[in-house]
């Protein structure tokens, strides 16, 4: 894992600019209770705020009312960390613990640790950020139709991570669907939006990411409870040159399925309003549509 210094290196760019895309997506979050961190993740993960080895509602509430606040106050990892370990360990969810289930099975968990809250620290705000500012970049594709990849070139920096940093893609390129950034426990990387004038000034060459992507089956471990294997679909680079590989659970694009999540929502919250008497709720069907837009 990196280094508890690591959230300033991380964020500053994001932080630095105004989040509302950001906290707009993590508020529509729901909640969902996973044992293992494989039982919710990628785009599961995109709908609902969850921990693994968190069985408790109040919990995930607490940490997720913390990382909003992180997020609506630009807070630092250390205050995020000071702020909500009174309450975990008000609350019981603190330290090593044997934990056994409804089926009898006991095992070894790490609840809260100023450690694990780094890391749900780190994890929150990146997927949010960059769920944010891929929605931004969406938005504004017509202008600036040309997408970076850019690496935090240190000493912690993946050596895949580095190797990609600065090849260009068009925003429409099938690569951004799997390896728009995170991509990666700890990831740094981010996309930057540029315009054909900017490529052509800095000598850019836009690549495609056609014949180059390879879509595999891979074993993400295994449950320690029930023997049951995870699986994950995972999606990677391979130009002969330069390759870029996400990690377990990665290999999707946040933003992406945000949007997904959230169109379906509206569909929903249409379908239940097209189920009403027309005579119910005339002034609730006006106050939607004025929603959408």
């Amino acid at each position: 894992m990196p280094t508890s210094n690591m959230a300033t290196i991380d964020l500053g760019y994001a932080i630095s600019l105004p989040p509302a895309d950001a906290i707009a997506y993590f508020e529509s979050k729901g909640y969902a209770i996973g044992w293992n961190w494989q039982d919710v993740w990628q785009e599961k993960h995109a709908q609902a705020f969850t921990t693994a080895k968190v069985a408790r509602l109040d919990i995930l509430q607490t940490l997720r009312d913390g990382i909003l606040k992180v997020l609506k106050e630009g807070l630092t990892e250390q205050s995020f960390v000071r702020a909500v370990t009174p309450e975990l360990k008000k609350a019981g969810w603190w330290g090593v613990k044997y934990v056994t289930d409804n089926q009898g099975n006991t095992e070894v968990v790490q609840e809260g640790s100023p450690h694990r809250l780094k890391t749900i620290y780190r994890t929150n705000l990146q997927t949010s950020y960059q769920a944010g500012r891929y929605q931004q970049q969406l938005d504004n594709a017509k202008d600036r139709p040309y997408w970076q990849y850019i690496a935090i070139r240190d000493s912690r920096t993946r050596p895949g991570h580095r190797k990609f940093h600065g090849k260009v893609f068009r925003c429409d390129d099938p690569i951004w669907q799997w390896l728009y950034p995170p991509n990666d426990w700890g990831c740094r990387c981010r996309v930057r939006a540029l315009t054909a004038k900017q490529v052509e000034q800095m000598g850019l060459t836009v690549d495609s990411s056609e014949g180059h992507l390879i879509t595999e089956h891979i074993d993400v471990g295994t449950n320690p409870r029930t023997g049951e294997v995870f699986e994950q679909q995972r999606t990677r680079y391979d130009d002969g040159k330069t390759k870029l590989t996400p990690g377990a659970g990665w290999s999707y694009n946040v933003g992406q399925a945000a949007n997904q999540w959230q169109e379906q929502l509206l569909r929903q919250a249409q379908q239940k309003l097209d189920a009403l008497p027309l005579t119910f709720s005339v002034q609730l069907r006006r106050l939607f549509a004025n929603s959408l837009g």
